[in-house]
């Protein structure tokens, strides 16, 4: 832990000595356009992998980058990043090897995890017939990565959040990314939403 310690301090030493204001900007206002929602995984840094500083992102991270519609935490992170911090950009962000993606389509027990990956297995069950043709578990796993990211998409836009956002005619787009730790590259999954109206008619929420 001392390592660490040391570690912080000759950053923040290296950022004073390239940017004396720096932590000045930074400790006056929070102002970021963008917010991530990610996976928990270590390899996946939001601000680093997308070259952003300190302050330029607002993160919420948990197993498999999910949005679960009773999740207050993440759905209270929703709230704040849109009608505080007023971001413009929603990035959903998943990644090719991810172990909750993984564990959700073994059949043996996790322990605690289980019910939260539950939501996961839904996906699949949704998808079945599609998984089931793809030949090895390696194009299973990937297939299944980006089908999550589509559905969290999807779900961060049903939320009552960012509908009333959009009838309130705020300029918000929520995205779907999915990132490759083989090769640091992030690849649009080509699935975003910019108005209510791009939702099935079910998903519209009228005011």
């Amino acid at each position: 832990m001392e390592d660490l310690l040391v570690k912080n301090r000759l950053w923040a030493a290296g950022m004073t000595a390239k940017d004396p204001m720096f932590f000045k900007r930074l400790a006056e206002q929070q102002s970021p356009k963008i917010l991530w929602i990610g996976c928990s995984d270590s390899r996946v840094p939001a601000s680093e992998i997308i070259g952003l500083m300190p302050g330029e992102v607002f993160v919420h991270r948990n197993i498999a980058n999910m949005v679960i519609h009773t999740d207050l935490n993440c759905l209270s992170v929703i709230q704040y990043a849109v009608q505080i911090l007023e971001v413009e950009d929603i990035i959903i962000c998943g990644h090719y090897g991810c172990g909750g993606i993984k564990s959700a389509l073994e059949s043996q027990s996790h322990g605690l995890i289980d019910n939260w990956l539950g939501h996961v297995k839904d996906i699949y069950r949704f998808h079945e017939n599609t998984i089931k043709r793809l030949n090895s578990d390696q194009e299973k796993q990937a297939r299944m990565c980006e089908l999550n990211v589509i559905e969290q998409v999807h779900n961060v836009c049903r939320t009552t959040i960012i509908q009333y956002a959009w009838q309130a005619k705020k300029k918000l787009s929520v995205h779907g990314w999915i990132y490759d730790v083989k090769d640091g590259l992030i690849q649009d999954l080509d699935v975003t939403i910019e108005r209510v109206e791009q939702l099935p008619a079910h998903h519209q929420i009228k005011l």
